[in-house]
């Protein structure tokens, strides 16, 4: 194995450990010592690729937002209109819901940590803005085209931003009283129902 590879590899063991360690016990009981003994590396190594335990956990949170990129990249999708790309969003929280339940006790983590650190605040929050950003540009480009309806595009872009979050989260927290998979798709294309002026335009 190359040198790069092995840097590589020991750079994912050390961050697949930490997800373990501060799932199950917390960011603040768990110290640099019990990641490497988890993550099978020396503290210098645990240092050439993390310089604190904070930037190990800011990495945790970057690499979890970026899962959330790739589904909120406007480039994926191909629909004729806006509306029809926003409804195929939708899966997003399909997938986010089968791929998320490991990650949930991190989720919360890092919620908790926000409000502890503000630099964990800033990298937390900032995402949400730029995901705001990104839907209230949609929905202008669909007002634009004639596929959605004429409303402010921040408000509609907060509304579709916490109410995509607000199932995903709830699907992870109680996936067992309902089954999320079907139910937040579908609660979302219910929403975007109502910004569509013609619902041949989804058709």
């Amino acid at each position: 194995m190359r040198k790069q590879e092995r840097a590589e590899e020991t750079r994912r063991r050390i961050l697949e450990a930490a997800r373990q360690v501060f799932a199950g016990q917390g960011y603040q009981a768990t110290g640099v010592a019990e990641i490497c003994q988890r993550a099978g590396v020396t503290k210098g190594a645990f240092f050439y690729h993390f310089p604190t335990k904070q930037a190990l956990f800011l990495a945790l949170l970057e690499d979890w937002l970026s899962q959330l990129d790739q589904y909120l990249n406007p480039e994926r999708y191909l629909g004729n209109n806006v509306a029809q790309n926003l409804y195929a969003m939708a899966d997003l929280l399909k997938d986010g819901l089968t791929q998320g339940r490991d990650y949930l006790p991190m989720f919360l983590e890092f919620w908790l940590q926000a409000a502890r650190d503000p630099a964990v605040w800033q990298a937390t929050i900032e995402p949400y803005r730029r995901y705001r950003t990104i839907f209230a540009n949609l929905y202008s480009q669909g007002v634009n085209e004639g596929s959605l309806r004429n409303a402010d595009p921040n408000l509609a872009a907060v509304a579709m931003v916490s109410l995509a979050l607000g199932l995903l989260l709830q699907g992870l927290m109680d996936h067992e009283s309902v089954n999320w998979e079907e139910a937040a798709p579908a609660a979302f294309r219910w929403v975007l129902s109502l910004m569509v002026p013609d619902p041949t335009i989804i058709a």
